[in-house]
């Protein structure tokens, strides 16, 4: 397939407008997916400490042969290290063998801990030290982006959130937006019944392609950087292939129609969901 296009974050770092998430494959297949995810032409790979595979993430780029600087690889820091950010940074790096990271986000803002302007602050150290090439965040909400930005000046280059045609997000959308901060969607395609959902059928059978490729151009569409994640090669295959058709106005609205307040599909309120 044809390498994807890319875009430029506000940092002036660019990423692919696609990635891939890693979890929750560990061990040597999950080796075996994520070697297959690159040699299908994936060139972001999205994992965390809490995902548990930071080694097989680096042993899938080893194996794959691709160059190191042609993979954007992105990591967490989890709750627990919140008031430790660079020194868990440093050790990602360390079970990676690897001399930097693209990116490296806040995992959860755990506001119970009161610790996630200290994590931003570890973080904008990281990369002023060529830890990390970017900096961001991952399920904050704009009063936790206010917090931090007025902390430290430093504005978080993106913002992964769950996001999908259930749960929308237009406001967390609008507001990183405004910011210039790049949204990325985990869980962007959703559990089976958004694919069953009749705008996202009509639209598959109107285009030829699958339902699957429907939700993540829906994402396109919106400006979001979808993170699909697949073990199976062909279904990976077939996730990058999302270029060749535009969505209508029409079939991205109703796409979006299907979203509501209580869309979330992993219980996951960033005010009170604490992730250690």
């Amino acid at each position: 397939m044809a390498e994807l296009p890319t875009r430029t974050l506000g940092d002036g770092v660019s990423v692919p407008v696609l990635g891939f998430g890693t979890y929750p494959l560990r061990g040597d297949d999950g080796i075996r997916a994520m070697a297959s995810a690159i040699e299908a032409g994936y060139r972001l790979l999205d994992t965390a400490v809490n995902y548990r595979n930071e080694r097989e993430v680096a042993e899938a780029l080893r194996a794959s042969g691709v160059d190191r600087g042609d993979v954007f690889i992105q990591t967490k820091v989890p709750g627990r290290d919140h008031r430790g950010a660079r020194k868990s940074i440093e050790t990602s790096l360390h079970v990676m063998d690897l001399d930097h990271l693209d990116s490296v986000l806040i995992h959860w803002p755990n506001p119970s801990q009161e610790a996630y302007v200290d994590a931003w602050r570890g973080l904008v150290d990281a990369k002023e030290a060529g830890l990390v090439r970017s900096i961001g965040v991952s399920n904050f909400k704009p009063h936790h982006l206010d917090a931090i930005i007025e902390a430290t000046g430093e504005t978080p280059a993106t913002n992964q959130i769950e996001l999908h045609p259930r749960f929308p997000q237009a406001e967390q959308r609008a507001d990183d937006e405004a910011r210039g901060i790049v949204t990325q969607a985990w869980s962007p395609i959703g559990r089976g019944e958004i694919l069953d959902a009749a705008p996202v059928l009509s639209a598959a059978e109107g285009h030829g392609v699958t339902p699957a490729q429907v939700v993540l151009r829906w994402h396109l569409h919106l400006g979001s950087l979808p993170l699909p994640k697949s073990a199976d090669p062909e279904r990976q295959r077939l996730n990058l292939e999302v270029l060749g058709f535009d969505l209508s106005d029409a079939e991205v609205e109703a796409i979006t129609g299907l979203g509501r307040p209580d869309g979330r599909l992993f219980g996951a309120d960033p005010d009170t969901h604490e992730e250690l």
